[in-house]
């Protein structure tokens, strides 16, 4: 039995799911944890529930429903494209609230128009919030990751650097941070003169250094890695740390995440960013471009979207758009969502299968319409 009651306005939002064409899908409580922990990103696994199989498999208390979702879509064998819906409770630890709560949502699986699929979850959000919360003001918030990789990729970053940049967005303080380390690059520390001096010059010596360690400390037994595998990431992690963005590029990257203006006036925007900066966004502008009509084909007024070039949300399976719904004058999601094009792969799936999807935070709408 749950330890929580179901919101009184559930029944309604079915009503709402069904009708957009979603079917309802279930999935266990108790779900397996690796995929969580490997690709839900590090704000996520510090909150889960784990536990532990008589056979020693680690497992969790399911704490978000789009990796479960794809996982029963996969296990099916179901074609696309699907549009499914789910309700249900979640469970993870929260700084404010119930570590036990309901999610309520959308996943569209497989929609090869990506404009349309975008637009279609951000309308879809937006005038269920709308529905529940009459007469309210809503303040839409709208990112791009596809954005943002085009920009640090014309850096001329190491892959190593462009990852953790990538991995970092929608974090303002931890990107600020690495900003400041590209400034101002420390050394790696820990490093003896002979390792750094082998890490510089000769690869084999190395190699060999790595080895003949792990031989007389006895771990080469237990390793993980092969000495070659540990030279190739202490190579790259002195690569990393030594490399410095210059002040222009610097200057660039902040300026594009200083962007924040009305969505009706960011695709121009962005393109005169990237005239000015040099710079080559490539497939990515024209696909926001497109989402922008598509949004405008659905009834959106793209000017009551306000587009944040910084904004994004914490997990690390998305890939484009990103986007959530407040209350005005608070900071409280209500609804977030967005686009995870690899995350069924990653999952298992034979073939690449675009998705994109949003989820509702049942009790803070339940709070919201109490007030």
């Amino acid at each position: 039995m749950p330890l929580i009651n179901m919101p009184e306005f559930s029944g309604r939002l079915l009503d709402e799911f069904a009708g957009r064409g979603a079917a309802r899908i279930d999935t266990p409580v108790i779900q397996p944890a690796a995929p969580f922990l490997d690709m839900a990103g590090e704000d996520l696994r510090r909150r889960i529930f784990l536990t532990e199989s008589e056979r020693g498999e680690s497992l969790c208390l399911r704490p978000e429903f789009t990796i479960p979702v794809c996982l029963r879509h996969i296990e099916t064998a179901t074609g696309t494209p699907r549009r499914y819906c789910y309700l249900g409770e979640v469970f993870r630890q929260r700084r404010d609230g119930d570590n036990e709560f309901y999610q309520a949502g959308i996943e569209d699986l497989g929609e090869k128009n990506v404009a349309s699929a975008d637009a279609r979850a951000v309308t879809d959000a937006v005038e269920i919030i709308a529905s529940l919360l009459p007469g309210r003001a809503l303040t839409i918030t709208l990112g791009d990751q596809t954005v943002f990789e085009a920009v640090v990729r014309s850096l001329g970053l190491p892959l190593g650097w462009q990852k953790r940049l990538i991995q970092a967005f929608g974090n303002t303080a931890l990107l600020k941070q690495l900003l400041l380390t590209l400034a101002t690059p420390q050394p790696v520390a820990g490093l003896s003169l002979e390792l750094a001096d082998l890490l510089r010059k000769d690869e084999a010596a190395l190699i060999d250094h790595i080895d003949r360690t792990m031989q007389d400390t006895g771990y080469s037994t237990n390793a993980s890695r092969s000495p070659r595998e540990i030279a190739a990431r202490l190579t790259e992690k002195l690569a990393l740390a030594e490399t410095r963005l210059d002040g222009g590029a610097l200057l660039l990257l902040s300026e594009f995440l200083s962007l924040e203006l009305p969505l009706s006036e960011a695709a121009a925007a962005l393109a005169g960013f990237a005239d000015a900066a040099g710079l080559s966004f490539g497939h990515a502008l024209g696909e926001f471009e497109a989402r922008v009509a598509a949004l405008q084909d659905l009834g959106m007024d793209p000017s009551r979207i306000t587009y944040r070039a910084a904004f994004g949300r914490p997990l690390d399976y998305y890939t484009g758009l990103v986007f959530e719904v407040t209350q005005k004058e608070s900071d409280a999601v209500l609804v977030g969502g967005g686009r995870f094009d690899r995350l069924l792969t990653l999952l298992g799936a034979v073939d690449d299968i675009p998705a994109v999807g949003f989820s509702l935070w049942l009790d803070r709408i339940e709070q919201a319409r109490a007030r």
